[in-house]
């Protein structure tokens, strides 16, 4: 029986949340051993890791957490030990520390793998994951764009978004991990929509009655009249004024650099940014740490951190569990409110 089936043969437990371990050559699970150990008894209850125990008896023992793992089969409730759902690193696989390697980027994938099945078979409810990296998961022949496109091919989504959530300013993407060249391309009327419809949906689930949506423009200055590109008139203006046709509260295109400013005044609940790093950027200049990674348009719910792998501090303890907390906390929030993804 391999390890995704046996998600559906399990006892059926009731877990808020199972993080995935990420690429273990990285700084995964050190920050999830540091996360875990940082929460009440009640908090670690509702959690359960996905990746290999020996991983993570290593991380925990390097911070010195006093962690005890047991796998999801034995756990019962009320055990005070951290439950596993156990997926092992491939037999005679080299796994070196801080290094980009096929066998750190097939287990990332298999963690992610099993989490979906253990989220569709209802044993956990909202997925959180730790950093991979793509170099290892293509090196292990898992050729994706990251975690979003993974989820959106595991769950059959026909598209999914990227939402990048914090206090002061949260962006929504019309197009991600692809080209600034591409990602011009992928400025449509339909992308637009669908993409302010699940910034609307999420916020609305997640307790605003009305948000206030702003879509920012894709060149200089919205175009200027056409001199700087006339992709804002003759694309995104008209998908705004469809939408606001419809009852949306959304507004733009605005000229990108203002909007952000103004969002981040509290003007506006959600920037739908045209490609990543025009909304990244000033997201994570506000609130690096912080910032949580949420996917929308999915059949399930997931967050993770904001951050990559880390391998140059990977497996010396120094690692900082900051915006794992946060993408936990959000994770939370949409576990208890059965906020739709």
């Amino acid at each position: 029986m391999n390890e995704t089936s046996q998600a559906t043969d399990l006892v059926r437990s009731d877990f808020d949340i199972a993080i995935t371990m990420g690429d273990p050559a990285g700084i995964g699970p050190e920050i999830i051993c540091r996360a875990v150990a940082g929460m009440t008894r009640e908090q670690r209850s509702g959690v359960l890791l996905v990746g290999d125990p020996v991983i993570y008896r290593r991380a925990a023992a390097l911070i010195e957490a006093p962690l005890e793992f047991v796998s999801l089969e034995k756990h019962r409730a009320g055990d005070d030990r951290v439950a596993v759902a156990e997926v092992h690193v491939a037999q005679g696989e080299a796994l070196p520390d801080g290094r980009i390697s096929a066998a750190g980027g097939d287990l990332a994938f298999r963690c992610v793998e099993r989490a979906v099945a253990l989220v569709q078979a209802e044993h956990a409810r909202v997925i959180v994951t730790a950093p991979l990296n793509k170099a290892a998961l293509h090196a292990a022949g898992h050729h994706y764009d990251g975690h979003t496109g993974m989820l959106a091919a595991l769950t059959q989504a026909p598209s999914s978004f990227m939402l990048l959530a914090s206090e002061r300013l949260s962006t929504l993407h019309v197009s991600t991990h692809v080209s600034l060249r591409d990602a011009i391309d992928r400025v449509t009327e339909e992308r637009i929509t669908a993409t302010v419809e699940a910034g609307h949906a999420h916020l609305k689930a997640m307790g605003l009655a009305s948000p206030r949506i702003a879509v920012a423009g894709l060149n200089p200055h919205c175009g200027e009249g056409g001199i700087f590109g006339d992709e804002d008139e003759r694309i995104i203006a008209p998908a705004v004024r469809a939408l606001r046709e419809r009852g949306f509260d959304v507004h733009g295109p605005i000229s990108a650099d203002t909007v952000f400013y103004r969002a981040s005044r509290g003007e506006f609940d959600l920037v739908v940014a045209q490609y990543h790093d025009q909304g990244h950027i000033p997201v994570k200049l506000i609130a690096f740490d912080t910032t949580v990674n949420v996917s929308l348009g999915l059949p399930i719910r997931r967050t993770s951190v904001d951050h990559g792998t880390a391998f140059d501090i990977a497996w010396q303890g120094k690692a900082d569990a900051t915006n794992l907390g946060a993408a936990i906390a959000y994770a939370r929030r949409l576990a208890k409110q059965g906020a739709a993804a």
